[in-house]
């Protein structure tokens, strides 16, 4: 009996859409979830080298929390390569300019960071609101409790 192992090839895996609402979710509970379904963690045929993941529609990120303190306390920074050129951000002031950057950042975090991580990022889109363009689609709506 011929016991071999089944790596998934770029072309015959099947992408699914998935669609998270953010509405009351802990920022880094639902990055992680989000993060394995970009990446096909949640799938029999993962296979680490190749882009197995479904495509992920997060919305209403304006309403993302944080637990404790953390959300007077959290920074978000930049560098421009620069003296002086150190920039930051709370996460309230990121918050109020632009939320699904701030979900984004969670989630991509949390991807490798190689071309193969940059390709699955791509399969990420956040919106704001409780509206997306991604209806012809036909996302299927996930719990994040589950």
């Amino acid at each position: 009996m011929n016991k071999s192992t089944h790596f998934a090839k770029k072309g015959e895996v099947q992408r699914n859409w998935v669609l998270i609402d953010a509405e009351g979710a802990t920022l880094g509970r639902l990055a992680t979830k989000a993060a394995m379904i970009l990446r096909g963690k949640n799938k029999p045929q993962y296979t680490p080298n190749t882009d197995t993941g479904d495509f992920v529609v997060v919305v209403n990120a304006d309403k993302v929390q944080l637990t404790g303190t953390k959300a007077d306390h959290k920074e978000y920074w930049r560098y421009s390569g620069y003296l002086g050129g150190l920039k930051t951000e709370s996460f309230r002031e990121a918050m109020e300019k632009h939320p699904e950057r701030v979900v984004e950042h969670a989630i991509k975090g949390m991807l490798p960071h190689t071309t193969l991580g940059r390709q699955q990022g791509m399969k990420l889109k956040v919106y704001a609101g409780p509206e997306h363009p991604h209806a012809a689609q036909n996302p299927v709506k996930i719990d994040l409790e589950a």
